[in-house]
């Protein structure tokens, strides 16, 4: 997906909009009698564009009114979980109006960067920044948490606007930001919590979430995978998934995925990596052996030079002393899970 689209329908406009695309490196459209004579990507309707450019861009900039900007996204908005950060200025770049997708999109954090380029005000009317207090949704987004249940924020964000505690159970203090100003009170049982009470709960477990319980998923997981050659990328995800669900791990913890560096051109761990949307790590012998496991193996040392891949590949990678899970084993391939510290 492409970062930044540029929309403006007039000559001024498009100047501006020109100087905003080459600052952002993002993709310049303009109506096709000016994009002839100032350059940019021409349309004939911007309607008909953006059924194109809408969903392929992480996020849109109207140098237009914001009426505009309006009608032309309404047909493709589908929810704040999903839809990309829109703002709308005039073509003096005075007042930048955040339009759609504030935190989880980026809206605000976008309107803010385009006031910078074009000198003007950056305009943002969701309810916790105009109060001046943190938004626990754009807190996961910056701390790179997923939202387990996004229908849980409107309650733990009224309750802060409102200044209501908020309960956090959070017991290895993963989650940063900026508290100040917000009543909380912490939760050191999981039996602990008052459902009637809203409640941010911070775990790397499969959790069940509530209508006013905000779940999130610190990525802290490495998962370290070994496997014969040719081994498919459905043996792998398949020992991937069985596994989390086996301990009770949820998969949007999962940091990445390690293994030994002879593994490089292994197409079924690449593709598994790919699919579950992490990054690939990989380990030198010589690193994999100074690491110590609980399940050392003659015959990965004969066949690989080490007497570990999965564990010491989990463990090294995620800077961790034991395993959090041991190694487990399918057909073709092996893999153990490590908490990052």
């Amino acid at each position: 997906m492409k970062r930044t689209a540029v929309y403006a329908l007039t000559t001024q406009g498009g100047r501006l909009g020109r100087r905003i695309a080459e600052k952002m490196d993002g993709d310049l459209f303009l109506p096709r009698e000016l994009a002839k004579a100032h350059g940019g990507e021409p349309f004939d309707r911007i309607l008909d564009l953006l059924e194109k450019t809408f969903a392929g861009y992480r996020s849109h900039v109207f140098v237009t009114a914001v009426g505009i900007a309006v009608r032309a996204i309404a047909p493709h908005i589908r929810s704040k979980i999903q839809d990309p950060a829109v703002v709308a200025l005039d073509h003096r770049g005075k007042y930048v109006v955040s339009v759609l997708s504030g935190h989880l999109g980026g809206a605000n954090q976008l309107a803010r960067e385009v006031a910078a380029i074009t000198g003007g005000s950056p305009v943002v009317t969701t309810a916790t920044d105009t109060e001046g207090v943190v938004s626990v949704d754009l807190l996961a987004v910056q701390e790179g948490f997923s939202i387990d249940n996004h229908s849980a924020i409107k309650a733990v964000n009224k309750a802060i606007l409102n200044g209501e505690p908020v309960q956090v159970y959070d017991p290895e203090s993963r989650l940063g930001g900026d508290w100040s100003g917000i009543e909380w009170s912490s939760v050191a049982e999981e039996g602990d919590w008052d459902p009637s009470r809203p409640c941010v709960w911070v775990t790397w477990k499969i959790a069940n979430p509530s209508s006013k319980r905000l779940v999130l998923h610190p990525p802290v997981l490495v998962v370290g995978v070994g496997c014969n050659r040719r081994t498919e990328a459905k043996e792998i995800l398949n020992l991937v998934e069985s596994t989390f669900f086996a301990h009770a791990l949820s998969l949007s913890s999962l940091l990445c995925i390690a293994t030994i560096e002879e593994k490089q051109g292994e197409e079924g761990i690449i593709e598994s990596a790919s699919h579950l949307n992490v990054p690939l790590f990989f380990f030198e012998a010589s690193r994999l052996r100074t690491v110590e496991v609980p399940n050392p193996s003659v015959t990965v040392k004969k066949h690989m030079g080490v007497y570990s891949v999965c564990e010491a590949a989990a463990l090294l990678k995620a800077g961790a002393k034991t395993i959090l899970v041991p190694k487990t084993r399918s057909r073709n391939a092996t893999l153990a899970v490590a908490l990052q510290c």
